[in-house]
């Protein structure tokens, strides 16, 4: 069974940052693209940012390109998510997530990932 534990969530001032880690249990960790995703209240899930399998690639929703930085650490097993500049509107909770072999042509998709962490609350103050 595989396991996404999210952490390094917080509450933080306008213009701070916050670093998230996204640990996996796993030995095919390296082999899977993985996802952040985030759900404000009131609001449906939407897609952050992807890193592929090897961390050759990411992929970046418009509203965060500039400020946030996916990486990963293979022989750690964990997915890394650099925040800056956060902004009122990025308050959330942050999900990470696996995404299903092959899926980098549509990684923004909820429905190509299979295994979800349970979150972690980041609260961004005015």
């Amino acid at each position: 069974q595989v396991q996404l534990v999210e952490s390094g969530g917080g509450l933080v001032q306008a213009g701070g940052s916050l670093r998230l880690s996204c640990a996996a249990s796993g030995r095919t960790f390296n082999i899977y693209n993985i996802g952040w995703f985030r759900q404000a209240p009131g609001k449906e899930r939407e897609f952050v940012t992807a890193i592929n399998w090897n961390g050759g690639s990411t992929y970046s929703a418009d509203s965060v390109k500039g400020r946030f930085t996916i990486s990963r650490d293979n022989a750690k097993n964990t997915v890394y998510l650099q925040m800056n500049s956060l902004k009122p509107e990025d308050t959330a909770v942050y999900y990470c997530a696996r995404a299903r072999l092959s899926s980098w042509a549509t990684i923004w998709t909820p429905g190509v990932y299979d295994y979800w962490g349970q979150g972690t609350q980041v609260t961004v103050s005015s």
